[in-house]
């Protein structure tokens, strides 16, 4: 039987919110092993003088948990 965790990241990008969930996954990556899916839960944005001018993805991040023997 295999257990998941699943860790909620905040991306971030001043091009687009597809940019925003690939920095999400990047930076979890960095320290999260054997990530296996992600599930986008929120996308916002930082709005100045009627443009976007940063993209936000709330990123729900899934790897199995391992146990050390």
């Amino acid at each position: 039987m295999t257990a998941v965790k699943i860790i909620k990241v905040l991306g971030t990008s001043s091009e687009s919110w597809e940019a925003a969930v690939k920095e999400a996954v990047k930076q979890a990556a960095a320290s999260v092993d054997d990530i296996h899916g992600v599930e986008v839960e929120d996308w916002t944005a930082d709005v100045e003088n009627g443009e976007i001018v940063n993209y936000k993805a709330t990123v729900e991040i899934a790897f199995p948990v391992h146990h050390e023997m």
